[in-house]
């Protein structure tokens, strides 16, 4: 299965307003879709994010060139090549071979990885809860009460991007607003210290419905994140940015956290995406996919999750929840896939078993103009 040609779909939307996290606002989003053809007529998508100019010069006067005339079996060792000149570049190329071998083998990507063990998994409604309107907590507060109301029953929302107290008053606003019928995510962005991190620990350890604390601190402070971990009442999670399962084990053999969350896109491919998993497994650790960029990234962590072995041997917390984006994106509607209840019922088809919305493409290709 030779590789013919490699096509690329560079996407763009301008937010009607922004909203963000501790690192700031953001303006617009983005998306960058490949679709890869063999010879054989056998086709895989793949996805990446980063600046939209420098992914596209990378995949049209690099990558495609490499690829072309590539065995597309050859994932492995073609990804490990791409990986050195840009690793999200990588991932992309990972996820569209991958399918393309699924379709081969005339199986889904969950068959191709072994088989699932289980038909569902559960998703929580991932917010951005800062805007520049005066009033942000009441419009963040009414975006959290329109999605409970969907059927979500977790929540992730963000702190540290402002003074201590008033991220207080936010949360403790949500807590009046949903309290014990929903389960709250709060994270950080990696914005304190120690210190600054330790002071949300007597509000913690009344509130009863805290899933976990989110990257609290910058990762350059390990020993800060064991520290953390031993004090606080909830699980500490983190590492979305890390590359790979080696950067997870150090962290892992510190003890400094309960919960890795890898990001299909930020590692070095799918297959080192699935490592990250099984390397929580063997430390006896949690693994919940950080999946706020993309449609089609999210449904590999979703096919991945399917395919993991139960953390725990309760029967109601086997499998941990999968992040979904609830923001202003039109770019989660890419694939056809919508939570119900907070649940996400996997699909069967061949390959990823879902078509990819052209018309949504269509509508959102970046013309090239600045951004």
């Amino acid at each position: 299965m030779k590789i013919e040609r490699v096509e690329t779909f560079p996407l763009l939307h301008r937010l009607k307003e922004p909203y963000g996290d501790a690192n700031g606002f953001k303006q617009y989003r983005t998306c960058y879709l490949i679709r890869i053809v063999t010879e054989s007529g056998i086709d895989g998508w793949g996805e990446c994010v980063d600046w939209l100019p420098t992914l596209h010069v990378g995949f049209t006067k690099r990558i495609i060139p490499y690829l072309l005339g590539k065995q597309a079996g050859s994932r492995l060792p073609l990804v490990r090549t791409i990986q050195k000149w840009h690793q999200r570049a990588a991932s992309a190329v990972s996820m569209a071979l991958t399918e393309i071998a699924a379709k081969a083998a005339d199986c889904s990507v969950c068959e191709l990885w072994g088989g699932r063990y289980r038909e569902e998994i559960p998703v929580y409604a991932s917010f951005q809860s800062y805007s520049d309107h005066p009033e942000w907590i009441s419009r963040s507060v009414s975006h959290v009460e329109e999605q409970l109301k969907k059927g979500f029953k977790q929540i992730k929302v963000k702190i540290g991007g402002t003074a201590f107290e008033e991220d207080l008053r936010h949360i403790n606003a949500l807590q009046h607003t949903a309290g014990s019928s929903m389960t709250m995510i709060l994270d950080a962005n990696q914005s304190y210290d120690a210190a600054a991190a330790f002071k949300w620990e007597p509000y913690i350890s009344e509130w009863m419905n805290i899933g976990w604390f989110e990257e609290p601190l910058p990762f350059d402070q390990p020993q800060d994140y064991a520290l953390l971990r031993s004090r606080l009442s909830v699980p500490v999670a983190g590492g979305e940015n890390m590359k790979g399962a080696a950067q997870f084990a150090s962290l892992l053999s510190q003890r400094c956290l309960d919960m890795i969350q890898p990001d299909v896109m930020h590692v070095n491919g799918i297959d080192e995406f699935r490592d990250c998993l099984q390397l929580a497994r063997y430390f006896g650790v949690r693994a919940s996919a950080h999946a706020y960029d993309g449609s089609l990234s999210r449904l590999y962590a979703l096919f991945a999750q399917a395919c993991l072995a139960p953390w725990s041997k309760m029967k109601s917390d086997q499998i941990e929840p999968i992040e979904w984006d609830v923001m202003e994106n039109p770019f989660t509607d890419l694939i056809s896939l919508q939570p119900s209840k907070g649940m996400v019922h996997i699909p069967k088809g061949k390959g990823i078993g879902l078509d990819i919305n052209m018309d949504i493409i269509s509508r959102y290709m970046w013309d090239g103009s600045a951004y």
